[in-house]
């Protein structure tokens, strides 16, 4: 009888030992890959429905819940001065001029001073293909950091941080 055979004070073989083990791995293999095959893709859980777009605007934005004081005085003043030509919620308007909700104008690429710069003397075209946007009359500093807050409320609604 050898080594491997003789059995030990509860009359286990160090084979049977080795079998149980085998076994007790190979379950534990077969309930991981069961949880990796049952784990949903990163795609299915990331999956949000758009909301629908207004006629010729570019991207598609959520609102935010709630906005807070400076945000709405900036809402307001964006309604007035830019939606004509950057539309209704920072969208951008197909062939006028490129949606604020993107991102190009995230915080990191284009400071809220690029913003005022803009507005007080114009910006040559140099992402889109809109040609110059002019300097726009009658804003003031204040109305335009306004105008920025609401924009940054609109991007980080939809993930532009």
């Amino acid at each position: 009888m050898t080594n491997d055979q003789r059995p030990d004070f509860a009359g286990n073989t160090k084979e049977n030992d080795m079998n149980k083990l085998v076994l007790l791995f190979a379950c534990i293999a077969v309930a991981a890959s069961a949880w990796y095959v049952l784990q949903p893709d990163a795609d299915q859980t990331s999956i949000v429905a758009a909301p629908p777009l207004a006629a010729g605007a570019m991207v598609a934005v959520s609102l935010p819940a709630q906005l807070t004081e400076q945000e709405q005085m900036g809402n307001r003043a964006y309604d007035a001065t830019c939606a004509a030509c950057h539309g209704i919620n920072a969208q951008g308007q197909d062939g006028i001029a490129p949606p604020l909700v993107h991102r190009i104008y995230e915080p990191s690429h284009h400071g809220d001073m690029a913003f005022v710069l803009a507005a007080q003397n114009g910006v040559r075209a140099h992402h889109w293909n809109f040609g110059n946007m002019p300097a726009v009359e009658g804003v003031t500093k204040a109305d335009v950091l306004n105008i920025v807050a609401y924009v940054r409320a609109l991007q980080r609604e939809n993930g532009i941080n």
